[in-house]
């Protein structure tokens, strides 16, 4: 499925303006989502915002991640916009933007469940959706081969794993573990912070290795980060106030 949603910036179209194409996996609600044909969500009105500080024209479709992953290390998107964490090994093959959201992953249980770490996962049934630094975080913990470790596609399938008691937990970034939680309330789901095992995340917007987007988006972050655009989206999703020094600080 491939949804799109098109932003104009502070310049004027005149038919020769570059648009930029931007790949999403809208399945991760609050940050990027579908509502009906729409694509919805934190990284959606921040990267709206981002784009209209910069004065670029865009066009978001939803791709899916692997898809998203591809077309961004190819160059046939101009950059990625989906709750990605800025990781080592993934500049290896991509460039980030500064990072724009602070986040860590968090682990999802039903009522009643025995495991109150991430260590007590190790000899446990865990989904996550592959490729990812939940993927990379337990494939340390459990054994990269490990049967137990089941990778899906999105974190709606891990979850959907849960439910029906195919594995005994799901681990996936905060902001998403919440969100789901909260909006399934008759589940009786349990979240578990662990920042032991768990450290801090950066979101980055993920970029092809060289582009020319970086020094037009950098600063155009900055610039909301600084005059209070940020704060305002970020308490609309979350309802409370963003650390934007910390993201101001951070590499």
């Amino acid at each position: 499925m491939a949804v799109s949603f098109t932003g104009c910036g502070n310049k004027s179209s005149d038919g020769g303006e570059k648009v930029y194409r931007i790949a999403t996996d809208a399945s991760y609600a609050p940050m990027e989502s579908m509502d009906k044909d729409k694509i919805v969500g934190f990284d959606v009105d921040f990267f709206a915002a981002v784009m209209k500080e910069a004065g670029l024209k865009y066009k978001l479709t939803n791709t899916g991640w692997d898809p998203m992953l591809d077309t961004v290390k190819n160059g046939t998107n101009d950059a990625g916009l989906s709750s990605v964490s800025i990781t080592d090994d993934r500049k290896q093959t991509y460039d980030f933007s500064v990072p724009y959201f602070e986040s860590t992953n968090m682990i999802l249980v039903k009522e009643g469940s025995s495991i109150k770490s991430a260590l007590d996962l190790k000899d446990k049934k865990v989904a996550v959706q592959g490729s990812t630094t939940a993927d990379t975080l337990m494939s340390d913990i459990m054994g990269a081969t490990n049967p137990n470790l089941k990778k899906y596609e999105s974190n709606t399938y891990a979850f959907l794993e849960l439910d029906k008691d195919g594995v005994d937990a799901a681990v996936a970034d905060i902001a998403i573990v919440r969100e789901y939680a909260k909006n399934n309330p008759k589940k009786k789901f349990v979240t578990i912070e662990d920042k032991q095992n768990f450290g801090v995340e950066y979101y980055g917007i993920l970029l092809p290795k060289g582009s020319e987007l970086k020094a037009k988006l950098d600063p155009a972050i900055k610039a909301i980060l600084e005059n209070g655009t940020y704060a305002k989206l970020y308490k609309k999703w979350f309802g409370e106030e963003p650390n934007t020094q910390a993201l101001l600080n951070a590499k």
